[in-house]
């Protein structure tokens, strides 16, 4: 068992630190934004809350942070009240954040400078790989430090990866955001299409699923898509944010991804049809738009 503190306690962070408390057996100490949210983890969980991060973070030998974007965690990180100002040299701050490579690399040589360990560790899986505590996790860092933090993060996740220095996780995610945004727009414009066609989605669904064209999206969606309902995932706003990192990244290091900057565009048009909240299958919605 471990003290292990974790700050942010949104959709996927709630789920995730009370994994790390009943499967991990971990001591935990969580911070939130807003203060009820912590609380009614440690209600439920029966840890504790801390006033700032950096309170939080004070003793503990592994901190998670999980927060919307480069800003939040920078905010959460550094400073008088961020985590680094309260962690003990030899602890280990891993970040499930999906934010820039270039954020992680910066966190990376400031925890450095603290004596501290640091992971970049996006998630996949969405809220209800959190929930199931069957996330994908792909870390980026040092192998000793990876070694170290693994048995730690295996209380939430099925697969967990290093694939390089710090940021390579981030990059990782961000190959893993564009493959979604493809695959996402391919099966709408396949749903319309059958649709348009007078086809028996259901039927058709059944047979394709088990050939070349299955995916995690058919096999999870479809259904869901075909009733014209949206509210089952991962969120278009935040599709568009992790897309834009991606597209960033992209003109930094010459990559061309045209398709992804289509379907980023594609849903743009979602968020203007009042689809922001929607989840990242709404694309067909902009399809079957009359």
């Amino acid at each position: 068992m471990a003290k292990v503190a974790f700050i942010g306690l949104g959709v996927m962070g709630f789920p995730m630190a009370g994994h790390l408390k009943e499967k991990g057996g971990h001591e935990l100490t969580v911070y939130n934004r807003t203060a009820a949210k912590a609380a009614e983890w440690a209600k439920k969980f029966g840890g504790k809350t801390g006033a700032t991060p950096a309170e939080a973070a004070r003793d503990a030998d592994f901190v998670f942070t999980c927060v919307g974007n480069d800003d939040d965690l920078r905010s959460v990180t550094l400073g008088e009240t961020g985590v680094l100002a309260g962690m003990k040299p030899g602890a280990i701050l891993i970040d499930n954040t999906t934010a820039s490579a270039e954020v992680a690399r910066e966190l990376e040589a400031a925890a450095k400078e603290k004596g501290v360990g640091f992971i970049d560790a996006p998630v996949s899986g969405g809220q209800a790989g959190a929930e199931n505590g069957v996330l994908t996790v792909m870390c980026g860092g040092v192998e000793a430090t990876f070694d170290k933090a693994k048995p730690v993060i295996d209380a939430f996740a099925r697969m967990v990866g290093l694939m390089g220095p710090a940021g390579a996780g981030q990059l990782t995610k961000m190959m893993n955001q564009i493959c979604i945004a493809g695959v996402v727009q391919g099966l709408a414009e396949s749903i319309h299409f059958g649709k348009q066609a007078g086809l028996d989605i259901e039927k058709v669904i059944e047979v394709i699923s088990k050939g070349a064209a299955g995916s995690w999206q058919m096999e999870n969606r479809y259904k869901t898509m075909n009733a014209g309902k949206y509210d089952f995932g991962f969120a278009v706003d935040w599709m568009r944010k992790d897309l834009d990192i991606v597209l960033t990244e992209a003109r930094r290091n010459g990559a061309k991804l045209p398709v992804t900057a289509l379907v980023d565009q594609f849903y743009g048009d979602v968020q203007n049809m009042g689809g922001k909240r929607w989840d990242t299958s709404s694309l067909l919605a902009r399809l079957d738009k009359k």
